[in-house]
């Protein structure tokens, strides 16, 4: 199906053609003023510049042209200076909705050119526990994939681990002081190594901070740690072995915490993988002499007559040849382009990371790398804080684990449904329903903020079942599936897709005002993912919940004596739910049966 807009569109340029003008200027947008009209046009202001006439000759002409757009409006006015105000049909409404609820996709259109989508998201390092610090990454960027996904583009998540740095030679050294008698410690050692990990990810997350904070202490213990690290890469057999512990425990346990939030990824890469592909990237970057010495490293000047602030060179390779994070991302850009040659990047990192991103993407392109009309985006996201404005903590101080925020919403969530006079569930159905309705909680209150605006973590907002929550979107689809059972029990059937469906011209205001944001529905999808702008989804999604809210106080749905305009208020409500929950899968939650 074409977009509301579109088909408005059509019949503009058609009439704005007709009488002689540019149909470019039949653009319709959104009324900021409901109380006037539900769309309108403004082309005839900008077209009175070009045919040096008054706007509003140029708009009642295009108006007497229109009529009533074959069916499609009851209402097109011209208004002085020069605006065209426009209302939909009821009947061009309500075959608007039999349209939607015919397709899965619910008149989504696919995409005219599906594109090959690397999201880089994720970002967490190994042998470390996931914290708060890695919500949004994960939250947004499950978003960004799922949405492009569901729109017809092949999406390829990659997690990006941090598997190569120092952090491998510190635990290493670490792990010798512990336990000197392991046989990666025995140079004279030839046999085979261990398939068993010599830690848990209990004690490995205990070895790692522990090592970080002797290397701040202990100069010859950093140092070791430095030597061990290069051995790593090197490909030293001993160390490599203890690596693929490292790697196998974290992964199974970082899993197992993405699951929690319903994330996943279709590539768990990590820096290491990237590795093969340095001296490649070296020698391009010298061979196309864009890599120069500059105290004994090695740069790329980045910097374009245009920009507005200094953007410092390149550093791709250190005084001691030891690789960098550019290194390594340019690496794996490497390895992205001969792996699935995408389309476009996104990149969903703090945005405190920006300058360095600037420079790898400048490079990739100078380079020729990516070609240069492939988008690199850099969604840059802003900082989860606590009540007091700063980074949210634990209350001793400490970074918080993500596993302890799931857990503490999870427990807002239950003590609210057992607090409710409403309540209908035993304490275990009410766990069951805490956990569904807790992640919705943390990634709606997550993503209906900007990505790139801070925001406040608020444990009681986020849990409410009122505003505009996770909870309450949930609590407006539970509302419905409870309306479409009461209408089963009483022998009704809800055909969600047939095309004999009959959904009837609305009754009255609050019935129009729903079916107005449902048409909204692929304009809304389209428009978050080319902006990368998943926020703009839940904004819709809560003003459709209100929608319906307003529309259910108002309207007797399951005791309409006629039969007729019963069945399309089911037709009706039944596509609500539909758009509702394809939103929130997208979102990357879903809906409990009952609350």
């Amino acid at each position: 199906m074409k977009k509301i807009l579109d088909l408005m569109e059509g019949q503009l340029r058609a009439a704005f053609s007709a009488c002689g003008y540019d149909e470019t200027f039949a653009k319709v947008v959104l009324s900021n003023r409901p109380d006037l009209c539900e769309y309108q046009c403004n082309g005839s202001m900008a077209a009175a510049k070009a045919y040096r006439k008054k706007p509003i000759d140029i708009a009642n002409g295009v108006v007497e042209q229109l009529g009533d757009g074959q069916g499609m409006f009851s209402m097109v006015q011209a208004v002085m200076p020069g605006f065209i105000n426009l209302k939909l049909s009821g009947q061009f409404l309500a075959d608007y909705m039999k349209g939607m609820a015919v397709g899965e996709k619910l008149g989504l259109e696919k995409p005219e050119k599906p594109e090959t989508i690397i999201v880089d998201y994720g970002g967490a390092n190994v042998a470390k526990p996931l914290h708060v610090g890695h919500l949004r990454a994960a939250v947004i960027g499950e978003s960004i994939k799922r949405l492009g996904n569901f729109l017809g583009h092949h999406m390829i998540g990659d997690v990006h681990l941090g598997d190569w740095g120092l952090q491998m030679g510190l635990i290493i050294e670490e792990l010798r002081d512990r336990k000197p008698e392991l046989v990666y410690f025995d140079e004279s050692y030839t046999g085979e190594y261990p398939e068993e990990a010599p830690f848990t990810i209990g004690e490995l997350e205990e070895i790692y901070p522990a090592a970080s904070a002797k290397s701040k202490e202990d100069e010859a213990f950093k140092e070791r740690a430095h030597q061990a690290t290069l051995k790593l890469q090197n490909g030293y057999a001993p160390f490599r072995a203890i690596w693929n512990h490292i790697i196998r425990v974290s992964v199974t346990d970082l899993k197992k915490n993405y699951s929690n939030l319903n994330v996943t990824f279709d590539l768990w890469k990590g820096e290491s993988d990237a590795e093969p592909y340095i001296p490649k990237l070296i020698n391009l970057l010298t061979e196309k002499g864009l890599a120069y010495e500059s105290q004994g490293a090695l740069v790329v000047d980045v910097a374009e007559e245009t920009d507005t602030k200094e953007i410092p060179p390149c550093l791709v390779r250190k005084s001691d040849g030891a690789a960098l994070y550019a290194t390594s991302d340019l690496g794996t850009i490497i390895q992205r382009e001969e792996d699935f040659h995408p389309d476009r990047y996104i990149y969903v990192v703090d945005k405190r990371q920006d300058m360095h991103f600037v420079q790898v993407f400048r490079v990739a392109k100078k380079a020729g790398i990516v070609e240069q009309d492939v988008p690199m985006i850099f969604l840059g996201f802003g900082t989860m804080n606590g009540k007091d404005g700063k980074p949210f903590k634990t209350r001793e101080g400490g970074v918080m684990r993500l596993e302890r925020l799931i857990s503490d919403i999870d427990e807002a969530v239950y003590q609210r449904i057992m607090e409710s006079e409403r309540r209908s569930m035993t304490e275990e159905e009410a766990r069951a329903a805490s956990t569904i309705i807790g992640l919705a909680a943390l990634k709606y209150g997550d993503l209906s903020n900007q990505a790139s605006k801070d925001y406040i973590f608020d444990v009681e907002r986020f849990s409410s079942f009122e505003g505009n929550t996770g909870p309450y979107i949930l609590y407006t689809i539970v509302r419905i599936k409870s309306i479409l059972n009461k209408y089963r029990e009483d022998g009704g059937q809800v055909d969600e897709t047939a095309e004999t469906k009959v959904i009837l011209p609305p009754a009255g205001e609050t019935e129009k005002a729903l079916m107005l944001l449902l048409t909204r529905y692929s304009e809304v999808l389209e428009n978050s993912f080319a902006e990368t702008a998943p926020h703009k989804i839940c904004q819709y999604v809560f003003e459709l919940a209100n929608a319906f809210n307003s529309f259910y106080h108002e309207t007797k749905i399951l005791s309409e004596g006629d039969e007729a305009r019963k069945d399309s208020y089911i037709g009706l409500i039944t596509l609500a739910r539909r758009v509702l929950e394809a939103c929130i899968d997208v979102l990357g939650f879903e809906a409990p049966d009952r609350m």
